[in-house]
């Protein structure tokens, strides 16, 4: 008796249809996009920080509960950009905010420039978004300083500048925030 024999598949179209397979795929799928704030970072430096005044730096803390600590004082975050705009001009030139130098700033000339820096502290625990938000009324703050400046020696917004006077705007009122690696912050 003789085998009968059992017809063999077409595997040639396989190959083709696990690509096309692949392909819809590759299109169909979305991905996940990580977001983040942009940052440029200062260059590495081999020279030592210089000497600080205490009254210099502003310490900002988040600890883990996303809770708000100005200078060892529990701050609503409502009040964090008004009260970092005080910091960094020391308008009436209070012995407990931050020192002036004077320096001469094109085209501006001699103008007295504040040497505060804000420091900002949060726990390992802290939330992404209160870190976020605390950043944000912090650069804010400096910005709305430099429209300020600008409106009053311009009468433009700091953005409207050209490039060069930008640059001039930037060092007459600088507006230094130091990010300190995240640690464990008592309440």
């Amino acid at each position: 008796m003789r085998k009968r024999e059992l017809p063999e598949i077409n595997g040639g179209s396989l190959a083709d249809i696990a690509f096309l397979l692949l392909i819809f795929f590759l299109v169909a799928t979305t991905m996940d996009i990580d977001s983040g704030m942009i940052r440029r970072l200062s260059p590495p430096s081999d020279v030592p920080p210089p000497e600080f005044n205490e009254r210099n730096v502003w310490v900002v803390l988040v600890n883990a509960n996303d809770q708000l600590m100005v200078e060892g004082n529990q701050m609503p975050l409502s009040l964090l950009k008004e009260k970092t705009k005080e910091f960094l001009t020391n308008p009436n030139n209070k012995e407990n905010l931050p020192e002036k130098r004077t320096a001469f700033v094109e085209p501006f000339g001699e103008i007295q420039i504040s040497k505060g820096v804000i420091s900002i502290k949060n726990d390992r625990s802290t939330s992404y978004g209160m870190f976020i938000k605390v950043m944000n009324e912090l650069v804010a703050a400096g910005n709305e300083v430099k429209d300020e400046f600008s409106m009053k020696h311009f009468g433009k917004t700091y953005d409207e500048l050209p490039k060069h006077l930008k640059d001039a705007v930037k060092n007459a009122v600088p507006a230094v925030i130091s990010e300190a690696e995240p640690m464990h912050i008592n309440k």
